[in-house]
């Protein structure tokens, strides 16, 4: 028979049929700069220690609204094509949610797009690595713009009157999406546009042509006509764009090109549409015409590839911090909801094969982080021998560990990425498959790294490519791994084989996949050897460089420390 207090109780909400528990609490107001162990080690580590306040603010303000709504609302509002104003004019505009220009303005005034070519510190790229690790966490779609923007400095700078133009727009901390000249507004945002539908990554292919106004050249003025099948951000301030010369160069020139010119018109940059992607909702990826589009050579005639290629290099080390972030987001919520949720009598954190499946996430997250502050410590120690033109900058052993280092850590990263992800989503169980715990998008967005600026192939051919036009950077690369000659032995067994695997040239291209997942997996063995926490090196050795692995995550072998690699990557909350 019920009681009194029950009965009233059905009364005053007869609706109430249960009472929520065994869910997570919501994982609100983390720091999640410091509650991340692996990174705030790898900052110190790598050089740029002086930043660790710095991202910590960072960190704390991402783990609030960015995080909990701006994501959120600028993926579930995406981008809308506006090519018409009311009366007709062509106004070739994209509408963005105000979370996204919220996102952006986050980004800007932090400097995720500037810090390397602004400080005076030490290692700013290590610094910057770590905040756009950080902000990253919040979404995955404004760090196009903001990659971009960041990228485009090396380009700009082969031709010295337009660097000394656009540099102080691109490298300004205010954010202004309004359409018009960047000059009267004080700051850029920097768009690429390169493929072409008959060529993809094959450039060389492109049939956009640029016809000289004033006798060409580097710094000259052209008219563009031709179209791009990817034109990423299109609401960019400017484009770098490659287009064959009517001088008959014998490869494309590369083109700096304004949205508005400076006059206040603009531009003929016509937007087609926008692409409907799989995943990277918040950010708008287009395809775009050019009918006598005016724009100005950077660099020299048909050394459009060889100007553009710094910014493609920055671009692919943005794919491997990106794919960092990613995957410690995974981390997070996979590890926090199975710290709060119990099945079977216990909390799944503490079901010895969840806790497998959780190790060996936050192994593969530990390592990708270890690799992508690495790298960002290469670009310091390769841009200051150009400063200090070392001789001979251009084949010093920091350029050439920074070249070859970024194609095979940009392949096996972004290609762990979408089963990490996966793996991440499953833990929640099927609240993981529902929009609103925000793995799906996590998902979705996992792939897009592997395939932005070059895929698995076009990166494992550049790994091949760097070898043959400059043999001495395997011995460079090597020396880096062989710092950790001794301390394990199933480290230096792979080194063994990575090397045997490069001694017959004739069947490499066929086997270039296998040759890179090896030296990746040496080079990320090695960091963890050195540097990472004694579980986490024992576990990816055991897993990833012997036999006592499997081919998904969650086989780790019974004997490592899951307790302590969990612990160390767990949010606290």
């Amino acid at each position: 028979m019920a009681t009194i207090s029950q009965r009233q109780g059905a009364a005053a909400a007869p609706w109430q049929t249960h009472e929520v528990f065994n869910q997570a609490p919501p994982l609100e107001g983390i720091d999640v700069f410091s509650s991340n162990a692996p990174l705030v080690e790898a900052l110190e580590r790598e050089g740029g220690g002086w930043a660790r306040e710095r991202a910590s603010a960072l960190g704390r303000f991402v783990g609030r609204e960015p995080q909990q709504e701006w994501g959120r609302l600028a993926n579930e509002n995406k981008p809308v094509l506006r090519l018409f104003d009311r009366y007709g004019h062509r106004i070739d505009e994209v509408e963005f949610h105000p979370a996204w220009h919220q996102l952006m303005k986050m980004g800007v005034e932090n400097e995720l797009h500037s810090l390397p070519w602004t400080s005076s510190e030490p290692y700013p790229h290590v610094a910057r690595a770590a905040l756009y690790m950080t902000a990253m966490q919040a979404e995955a779609g404004f760090a196009c713009p903001i990659t971009m923007t960041f990228a485009v400095v090396p380009a700009l700078r082969a031709q010295p009157e337009l660097a000394a133009e656009w540099e102080p727009l691109v490298t300004s901390t205010t954010y202004d999406p309004r359409p018009i000249p960047a000059a009267e507004k004080g700051c850029a945002i920097s768009g690429m546009a390169m493929t072409e539908k008959q060529g993809g990554s094959d450039v060389r292919a492109n049939t956009t042509v640029a016809h000289a106004l004033n006798g060409g050249g580097g710094g000259a003025e052209y008219e563009i006509v031709g179209h791009k099948w990817f034109c990423s951000a299109p609401m960019s301030d400017f484009f770098l764009v490659l287009a064959q010369t009517d001088l008959d160069a014998p490869a494309p020139s590369c083109f700096l090109m304004p949205r508005i010119l400076p006059d206040g018109t603009r531009n003929a940059f016509h937007i087609q549409r926008l692409k409907d992607k799989l995943g990277n909702h918040s950010n708008a990826s287009s395809e775009v015409e050019f009918h006598g589009a005016w724009a100005r050579m950077v660099g020299e005639p048909g050394r459009g590839v060889p100007t553009i290629i710094e910014m493609v290099g920055h671009t692919r080390l943005d794919c491997v911090i990106g794919t960092a972030a990613g995957m410690r987001v995974g981390v997070v919520n996979a590890t926090h909801h199975a710290a709060h949720r119990s099945a079977f009598g216990k909390l799944l954190i503490d079901q010895p094969l969840m806790r497998n499946v959780l190790a060996d996430l936050c192994v593969e997250s530990e390592a990708t982080t270890a690799l992508a502050m690495r790298l960002a410590r290469a670009y310091d120690e390769a841009h200051e021998d150009v400063i200090e033109a070392r001789p001979p900058a251009d084949s010093s052993d920091a350029q050439l560990f920074k070249r070859l280092a970024t194609a095979v850590g940009k392949f096996w990263t972004c290609k762990r990425a979408p089963n990490h992800a996966f793996e991440s989503l499953e833990c929640l169980g099927g609240a993981g498959y529902v929009e609103e715990s925000g793995m799906p998008r996590l998902y979705r967005e996992a792939p897009l790294a592997s395939i932005w600026e070059g895929s698995g192939n076009v990166m494992s051919l550049d790994v091949l490519r760097a070898l043959t036009r400059s043999p001495r950077s395997l011995e460079v690369f090597l020396a880096e791994v062989e710092q950790a000659r001794g301390a394990d032995a199933r480290l230096d067994a792979s080194v063994a084989r990575l090397k045997q695997q490069l001694t017959d040239p004739s069947t490499l291209e066929q086997r270039a996949r296998r040759v890179v997942e090896g030296m990746a997996l040496c080079l990320q063995g090695s960091l963890l050897v050195r540097h990472g926490a004694p579980a986490v090196a024992d576990a990816f050795c055991a897993s990833r460089l012997s036999d006592d692995g499997g081919l998904e995550y969650g086989t780790l072998p019974a004997g490592v420390d899951f307790e302590a690699i969990i612990e160390r990557s767990r949010p606290q909350a």
